[in-house]
């Protein structure tokens, strides 16, 4: 029990936070969970298919295993979700509604790795597992949702904007994977996930603007 609430403590502290920081009427809980859940579910498939990988020895080396079997497996597929899903669906109706469900589905996938990985290493990783693998992939999810929230709400350039909500969580995650691999690599992950976070932190706040505009017509 103590190993399961390690394992997903970091999720719920993140997702608590990601979700109370908007500034206007909160979101219906069972999207948020479908799309927790839907991470989840990608788990298993994604691992497989990078276990397959491994097995025949392709895209093994470093740059070419965190860019195709880290990166853009992972994040595509999280994207596709997140745009099939939770774009389409009325109960997204502000800038900041794609972070929201950007987060939950990529804590949906960080939490069961979590679990897979305390289970399989010990409970003694997962304070490590909290502050990097977690929370990245929760940072990655800032990114993705904040550009398919400009998506959405952009009168001009949707498609650019969608590119982008792939394109930046895909080569974020491909670095920090790439820095992860290597022999001295707190040197490299230490400051590139103080830099995510600043940015993540900004990207929240602008994407709040869109709410305080409504407040404002509201209030008028």
């Amino acid at each position: 029990m103590a190993i399961f609430t390690a394992a997903i403590a970091p999720a719920v502290a993140l997702m608590t936070f990601i979700y109370f920081s908007k500034r206007i009427e909160l979101e219906p809980l069972p999207l948020i969970v479908r799309m927790f859940i839907l991470g989840a579910i990608l788990v298993f498939p994604l691992m497989f298919i990078q276990y397959a990988f491994e097995t025949e020895g392709l895209l093994q080396e470093p740059v070419l295993k965190s860019i195709f079997l880290a990166g853009l497996l992972e994040e595509f597929f999280k994207w596709f979700f997140l745009l099939f899903v939770a774009y389409r669906h009325a109960a997204f109706d502000h800038h900041y509604d794609g972070i929201i469900y950007g987060v939950a589905i990529s804590l949906g996938f960080a939490t069961l790795e979590n679990i897979i990985y305390i289970f399989a290493n010990g409970i003694e990783i997962a304070l490590l597992r909290a502050v990097f693998p977690v929370s990245s992939h929760a940072l990655f999810g800032v990114m993705m949702g904040y550009y398919m929230g400009e998506a959405k709400f952009k009168v001009s350039k949707k498609k650019f904007a969608l590119a982008l909500a792939l394109v930046i969580p895909f080569s974020l995650h491909s670095l920090y994977d790439y820095f992860i691999v290597k022999s001295n690599w707190l040197i490299y992950i230490a400051p590139f996930m103080i830099i995510l976070w600043v940015v993540g932190v900004r990207k929240i706040k602008i994407a709040n603007r869109h709410h305080e505009k409504l407040l404002n017509s509201y209030t008028e």
